[in-house]
């Protein structure tokens, strides 16, 4: 998501339900196993209270993995017995940098190749690729690389709701400070199965999702993708 969920839209539900509609595709059952991971907001209790409340039964079955005043011993095992992974948004290069001390990263790509679901919102969107540009150094936005690479490229949110995405995606990709990826709208979500990208969503009509790659003549292109209004 390049933004919205239960942390920007706690009204607009389109987008979360559409994640478990996913979990329970894949798993069979009615109320699907969902764990959210607030790292980028430092286990913020506000985040998570909404979570646990916004994904109670009969909806979801939520499940807490917290790495400040962690109780859990083996994070794979955690991850296994879920359907979902959920991220927040938050600070992107703390909770890629915590995830690596805590083992968390490997245990995330073992869960996948197992075939839970992996979504997020914002930072818990830019983790799963392989590049973005990030606040998590100040109000400039900065490249970052080094996502977990589990879906290849970049990944940009809130790309028409912050002045300095577009611009700033433009120009990184036309000099190869990052690779070619995705420039998503608040309220738009991308859908990837096998590392391939199938659908784009969206909570309102509005919003929009956008391939953007260099132009061949020193400067970058987006390209609108179709998308599918959930309402």
């Amino acid at each position: 998501m390049g933004g919205g969920g239960f942390q920007m839209e706690p009204d607009n539900p389109l987008l979360d339900d559409h994640v478990l509609a996913l979990a329970r595709e894949g798993s069979g059952r009615a109320v699907p196993r969902i764990c959210l991971i607030p790292t980028a907001t430092g286990d913020d209790r506000e985040v998570i209270a909404d979570f646990e409340r916004l994904f109670a039964a009969p909806r979801a079955e939520p499940r807490v993995l917290r790495l400040f005043g962690r109780t859990d011993d083996d994070l794979a095992a955690v991850l296994r017995e879920q359907d979902a992974v959920y991220v927040p948004g938050g600070s992107t290069e703390n909770l890629l940098a915590l995830w690596r001390l805590h083992g968390l990263d490997e245990a995330l790509r073992e869960a996948w190749d197992a075939g839970v679901i992996l979504a997020g919102v914002s930072a818990g969107a830019i983790c799963w690729f392989d590049a973005a540009t990030t606040d998590s150094f100040g109000p400039t936005l900065r490249p970052l690389r080094g996502g977990l690479g589990i879906l290849e490229g970049t990944f940009i949110p809130h790309l028409h709701g912050e002045p300095q995405r577009l611009p700033l995606l433009r120009r990184l990709v036309a000099d190869g400070t990052i690779p070619p990826g995705y420039g998503v709208d608040d309220g738009a979500a991308l859908v990837f199965h096998d590392r391939k990208l199938v659908e784009v969503v969206t909570s309102n009509d509005g919003a929009a999702a956008y391939r953007v790659e260099p132009d061949g003549s020193g400067g970058a292109i987006e390209t609108p993708l179709p998308a599918r209004y959930l309402g």
